[in-house]
């Protein structure tokens, strides 16, 4: 009881660190990718229609909403009224001055983020179910997904040890995308209804192949005798597109979606995008997410350079680095202080496992340039990395845990520290590679020892008193 009590007081005063924001800048790299002579506004939400009007009448601007849904956050787009030769000079000055405006929450250029790059290739002959010899820990015959035994990637984070434990039974996790088709092996998993933030209508479904590929590393339908598993296969999925066929998008665009997610539901929210830009706007809707309890998962970037893309580098996300069959953090993973755990995010330039393809992650999904086709197939990147550590986000929560300080927290101490990483940490793998197992574990042991903590809380209320007494009752929620 005395080390419970000390447990409880030690959450008190510790906090969780968080990447600090860059300053707010007015001035654009030329060389960044926005649209040109426009704004995006996350207005203050209790502003009034009229008054909405009367900003853009002050400014000169044209006021356009990004979907439907921008009344409800007052996230709109902003369009210059001036000649092409004066243009930049102006949106940096009115840039400027939004940011000074009270009746403005956050302002930015109309950024455009992408998936990073990824290397497809397809798995297209048939193969004997059975599962592959060097599996241990999974329930004999489990699963009997044929092409399971090229999925690598799943052994990585020791998913065959979680299973029987937990499979993300009704957590909903949002996949911020190019949307999501039911292809032949996620006919199996529930789908929730979405939104498409490009045509602004109830149609999610990808016509690129990244969104898709995404939710099955996350939930892909297992143990149905076809194609590949997935990583918490009872999850349900919501396809938030945000992302062209060419995948790409606004800014306005990404945070709206995530707003949206939020708002209908969503536990866990993935986001295999970025951009190497700081967005005021994406950045407050990241952080509406993690304080109404939503998890946040991230790729950290496909630069290969030692500075992690945005959304990743937000406060509130978690930042996701991506590994090779090896181990070792790949080529084209970014990396820094933001780092919070790596993943598997493969490499299709090599075959190290020796099974005759390059190790990639592979997954069910529509074929990129005809959405009309599927295939099996494997892609690499850091999109592909953070999608395990959002499915096992989702085992997490669906064993009790939810608290998104508390699931990162979990991740983190439960992760695998791999050979290569010699500290507690390091900016190239965080904490170190995900750990399904693990992970599972220490979210049943947190559930299981509530009855425990919360008998501390009751010493504890004795002591503290005040406002220390209100503290240790939310605290309590949250014994890691």
């Amino acid at each position: 009881m005395r080390t419970a009590l000390l447990s409880l007081l030690s959450v008190l005063v510790a906090a969780p660190a968080r990447a600090q924001a860059p300053p707010p800048s007015a001035d654009v790299p030329a060389e960044a990718p926005a649209l040109e002579g426009e704004l995006v506004v996350d207005l203050n939400d209790r502003l009034t229609d009229a008054q909405v009007a009367e900003l853009g009448r002050r400014y000169d601007v044209q006021i356009l909403p990004v979907s439907s849904y921008s009344h409800r956050h007052r996230i709109y787009r902003m369009q210059v009224r001036a000649a092409a030769a004066d243009r930049r000079a102006l949106v940096a000055r009115i840039l400027a001055a939004l940011r000074r405006d009270r009746a403005v929450e956050a302002a930015d250029p109309a950024l455009i983020y992408q998936i990073p790059e990824t290397a497809p290739g397809s798995l297209t002959r048939d193969e004997p179910v059975g599962l592959p010899a060097r599996v241990e820990g999974a329930e004999r015959g489990f699963p009997n997904d044929p092409k399971y035994k090229y999925q690598w990637h799943l052994d990585q984070i020791r998913m065959p040890r979680a299973w029987p434990q937990a499979q993300g039974q009704g957590v909903i996790v949002a996949v911020v995308d190019t949307g999501v088709t039911q292809v032949e092996d996620l006919r199996g998993t529930e789908m929730v209804p979405g939104w498409n933030f490009i045509d602004n209508t109830a149609d999610a479904r990808d016509d690129h192949g990244h969104g898709t590929h995404v939710a099955g590393t996350i939930a892909q339908t297992t143990h149905n005798g076809i194609g590949v598993a997935g990583v918490a296969y009872k999850a349900r999925i919501m396809p938030i597109k945000v992302l062209s066929a060419q995948g790409s998008g606004s800014v306005a665009a990404i945070a709206e979606g995530v707003r949206w997610a939020v708002d209908h539901g969503a536990q866990v929210i993935n986001m295999s995008l970025g951009g190497r830009l700081y967005s005021q706007v994406l950045a407050a809707a990241v952080q509406y997410a993690y304080d109404r309890g939503v998890v946040v998962v991230c790729a950290a970037g496909n630069d290969g350079r030692g500075k992690v893309s945005y959304p990743a580098a937000n406060r509130g996300a978690i930042a996701v680095a991506a590994t090779q069959f090896d181990e070792t953090t790949t080529f084209y993973s970014n990396w820094g202080r933001e780092i919070s755990v790596a993943a598997p995010g493969g490499n299709t330039r090599l075959d190290q496992n020796g099974d005759g393809l390059p190790d990639g992650v592979l997954q069910n999904t529509v074929v990129p340039g005809d959405p009309s086709r599927q295939d099996y197939l494997l892609f690499m990147g850091t999109s592909m990395a953070a999608p395990h550590v959002a499915g096992v986000a989702a085992l997490i929560i669906g064993a009790g845990v939810k608290d998104p300080a508390q699931v990162r927290r979990i991740l983190e101490r439960s992760a695998r520290r791999p050979n290569q990483l010699k500290a507690t940490r390091d900016d190239h793998y965080g904490y170190g590679i995900v750990d399904a197992e693990a992970a599972v574990r220490a979210a049943q042991a947190a559930t299981q020892d509530r009855g425990e903590g919360s008998l501390a809380l009751s010493l504890g209320l004795l002591l503290l008193g005040g406002v220390a007494m209100r503290r240790a009752s939310r605290a309590s929620l949250h014994p890691l």
